[in-house]
């Protein structure tokens, strides 16, 4: 069993803001399976009479065949149109979807490599085969060229550097030094957390807009979003410090501190300021990754029982289960109800006003986190987002189209047709009539590679079954 030490620490933010920030994991995946005995090849393919979910409008294409070759799809049409390379091997997809694979655009990645096959096969086997990694690590960097090179199954990795926040950026040359660093070590972009200085934000800002990388993920409460949007940071994940920005200058919330603060800001926030707020976001071009479900969770807004009980919980460690299941029910215990409540309700209100402004919306769950298994937390997280007022087919741009803008790579990748990517769901039913049919697939591709519905409940089982011992 292999333990991994996240913690991502933080200044100046209420005790319970502190505790949603504060990420310990003890995760014992198995080792071995798939990637050390073999990764799929990357053959061709033929998906045969498939509807097709393409994700360029709210439409299917019905009686598809769809060629993949090498990694890319080569040929898209009616099946009856479509011949079929005398290699191909068939993948029968009558009255199932295919559509594009799904990214988690704030996940987290294993500090090792030793650790990497069950975490990684777990991102895939719930359908995510993007995933931008936002707790940076150097190992990462050795992990993704092994998956690149197929010597690893895994999803693409966009990959943060480590993280970049007040206890460890003191000024502004210590910031212009560790995001030079950065770009020279080949991280994608850099990820920003709380207790940064305005002095010390700015030098992220000047040098990373100088050497060409973006910088996303939280706000620093000296910084604010207005702040956060003016210099143009890329991503502000879990709608951070939004409801902060709601708050009217005489709010009580405003001059209090700790578990208090916390408590005030969702019961005196200004639901009025909502479309404001959406606007200004557009305007400034930030996209937002809002992770409502765990949000919900780190508040105190989910009962426990309804934690404890779900499914994928058992392919982690028990020690893992065990540590989120006490911090699970010390947010739900210490949490006034209300509050909790109105925070849900505000968080859900902002989404589809971010939606309905035309914001870049990015899905992420910011797994592994408490009840947030890697790839199976996406399941959690789409239903919420319908629930918001979003319909299925924008909650489904928000992994797949809106990233693919996002990263700028709408060439390769977020929409099934020739010359893209071939990285693919096959579901049992269509998930825009119901969202939840994400859960249902019957297969994935990641970069050609064909994952069946037996191979990824294979490893599901080997891997439940090394973590119950």
């Amino acid at each position: 069993m292999n333990a991994l030490l996240w913690s991502r620490t933080t200044t100046n933010r209420p005790a319970a803001h502190r505790f949603a920030s504060l990420l310990v994991l003890t995760l014992g995946l198995s080792l071995g399976g798939l990637a050390s005995a073999q990764v799929p090849a990357r053959g061709t393919y033929a998906f045969t009479n498939v509807n097709v979910i393409p994700m360029d409008a709210e439409r299917v294409l019905e009686d598809q065949t769809v060629i993949v070759t090498a990694g890319r799809i080569t040929a898209m049409g009616s099946t009856s149109t479509v011949g079929l390379p005398a290699d191909a091997a068939r993948i029968d997809g009558r009255g199932k979807y295919l559509m594009p694979g799904l990214a988690e655009m704030h996940g987290h990645l294993p500090t090792s490599v030793a650790d990497a096959e069950d975490f990684l096969f777990l991102y895939l086997a719930g359908g995510a085969t993007t995933v931008r990694g936002m707790l940076g690590h150097p190992s990462q960097l050795e992990i993704r060229r092994r998956v690149n090179a197929g010597e690893l199954v895994g999803p693409r990795m966009w990959l943060a550097a480590p993280a970049l926040r007040g206890n460890n950026v003191p000024d502004a040359a210590t910031a212009e030094r560790l995001v030079r660093a950065a770009k020279s070590d080949g991280y994608d972009l850099l990820k920003v957390q709380e207790g940064l200085s305005a002095e010390a934000y700015a030098a992220i800002v000047k040098t990373a807009t100088e050497v060409g990388l973006p910088w996303g993920g939280h706000v620093s409460v000296n910084v604010g979003v207005h702040g956060a949007l003016a210099a143009g940071q890329a991503t502000i994940d879990h709608l951070d410090d939004y409801i902060e920005a709601m708050q009217p200058a005489d709010s009580p919330a405003l001059r209090a501190t700790g578990p208090e603060r916390q408590r005030l800001l969702p019961l005196h926030a200004d639901a009025a300021t909502l479309p404001e707020l959406a606007r200004a976001t557009r305007e400034a071009n930030v996209a937002v990754v809002p992770t409502q479900m765990l949000w919900e969770m780190l508040r105190g807004a989910r009962e426990l029982g309804t934690l404890t009980s779900r499914a994928e919980n058992r392919y982690m460690a028990r020690a893992t289960i065990e540590d989120w299941t006490g911090r699970a029910a010390a947010a739900y215990n210490n949490a006034s109800r209300e509050s909790a409540r109105r925070e849900a309700a505000l968080r859900q209100q902002l989404l589809k006003a971010m939606s309905d402004a035309g914001v870049l919306i990015l899905m992420g769950t910011d797994a592994p986190q408490v009840f947030s298994v890697p790839g199976f937390s996406l399941h959690r997280e789409l239903p919420l987002m319908v629930e918001s007022g979003m319909s299925p087919y924008q909650v489904l741009q928000t992994g797949t189209t809106n990233v693919a803008q996002h990263l700028n790579i709408e060439a390769e990748a977020g929409t099934v047709a020739v010359g893209k990517n071939a990285d693919l769901l096959l579901l049992d039913a269509n998930p825009l009539a119901d969202i939840s049919a994400v859960e249902e697939n019957a297969g994935v591709m990641i970069d050609g590679r064909w994952l069946s519905a037996e191979l990824i409940e294979t490893r599901l089982a080997s891997i439940a079954a090394n973590n119950a011992r």
